[in-house]
């Protein structure tokens, strides 16, 4: 089969909707399919680049306004349907709500090429964290008119399905996620590393890993933290990752350390030398970091939805809060308790070792293949 995938953002863009779209070409190569990604140009894009068996469609782009270094894809119909119309691919994933993903859908749609939408951000939840809760009613109804153009809507949980079902959302199917537990371990604590961060062999080290925006309700984490230090005075919060509130949070935070950006071996390196991993965040679709975390064997503390609903037992891998006061409270409980930190983080590597990539592979397959099976009856009937 023939499979084009659609997304506004790619590696080394770091990210969760650049690392699943890349992860499902990844499986889908793995299986043997003709995969091709269109994208916006990057900075770091050189004419010779060798990107193995994964064909490319660079198209234009612009920067994304309060995200540096991300980009748009600009409109790009005329483009994808002559390109289409010679070799059109079997089906058409489109990771991305952008100008670029509505091109897609228009020229897919005009070609009868069957297309598959991904729902990967809540737009809809960041418009009060940047100052446009009254624009709240329209994201959603504009991504609602996006994605119902498509032949399917892939989430990836039981709760988000239940949303956007309820809210006139159609043709919604579940995709599930899983991490790469070979690549993150627990193994890979790093005593120097966490010496470099001023945590001694017994200290707590709790750590965040993501964007460091206004979205992923910052200040929960800083109280928390606080609230642990108040009882361990050595406890150390290390950040990992960059965004556009990095500034300002340690401007106010001069104990906190930061580290940028860390990918590959160095992000799982990270991970498995923090002790509690505090995830805030209430605008997530899903949080792929609550999977490395748990795969890395750090207890989580988080928000009672997305992976860690789907996938944290409470009291098991870490705790699920449903309000401040909760996460707040949890946070403190598991901090001032280190034979319950290493149980927990036992128990959450063992359970991420029961999810495989390359099921999900297969399940993305299967479903793009059963679009493409439907798109050839429908095509045969017309005839």
């Amino acid at each position: 089969m023939r499979y084009a995938l659609v997304t506004e953002t790619w590696p080394p863009e770091v990210n969760g909707v650049a690392l699943t779209v890349q992860g499902l070409a990844q499986g889908l190569l793995a299986r043997g399919h003709a995969v091709e990604v269109v994208r916006p140009r990057q900075a770091t894009d050189t004419a010779d680049a060798d990107e193995g068996a994964l064909a490319t469609l660079r198209v234009r782009g612009a920067a994304l306004p309060r995200y540096p270094g991300l980009r748009f894809g600009l409109p790009a119909a005329r483009l994808l349907s002559r390109h289409w119309t010679g070799s059109p691919p079997d089906a058409v994933y489109v990771a991305t709500e952008g100008p670029l993903g509505w091109s897609a859908l228009r020229a897919a749609t005009r070609l009868g090429i069957p297309v598959a939408s991904g729902f990967h951000t809540r737009f809809d939840h960041y418009m009060a964290d940047y100052g446009l809760s009254w624009l709240e009613g329209t994201a959603l109804a504009w991504m609602r008119r996006f994605h119902n153009r498509a032949d399917a809507t892939l989430v990836p949980t039981a709760e988000l399905a239940g949303f956007l079902q309820q809210r006139g959302f159609q043709r919604v199917v579940r995709l599930a996620r899983a991490v790469d537990s070979a690549q993150l371990s627990p193994a890979l604590r790093d005593d120097a590393l966490r010496a470099r961060w001023g945590a001694g062999r017994d200290s707590l080290v709790a750590i965040h890993v993501g964007r460091i925006a206004p979205e992923k309700n910052l200040d929960l984490a800083v109280r928390a933290f606080r609230a642990i230090q108040a009882r361990r005075p050595d406890a150390r919060f290390v950040w990992v990752g960059d965004g556009p509130a990095r500034e300002a949070l340690a401007r106010a935070n001069p104990d906190f350390v930061f580290c940028g950006i860390q990918r590959g071996t160095e992000l799982a390196r990270h991970f498995a030398s923090g002790d509690l991993f505090l995830f805030p965040s209430r605008s997530e679709t899903f949080g792929n970091v609550t999977l490395e975390a748990m795969a890395s064997g750090v207890p989580t503390v988080a928000f009672d939805s997305g992976a860690a609903r789907e996938h944290l037992r409470d009291g098991v891998h870490g705790a699920l809060a449903s309000d401040d006061a909760g996460f707040l409270a949890a946070a403190v409980r598991l901090a001032g308790d280190d034979d319950t930190l290493r149980t927990m983080g036992a128990a959450a590597r063992a359970a991420m070792l029961r999810l495989r990539p390359e099921q999900v592979a297969a399940d993305f397959d299967s479903l793009l293949a059963g679009l493409a099976r439907r798109g050839e009856r429908h095509a045969d009937l017309a005839a």
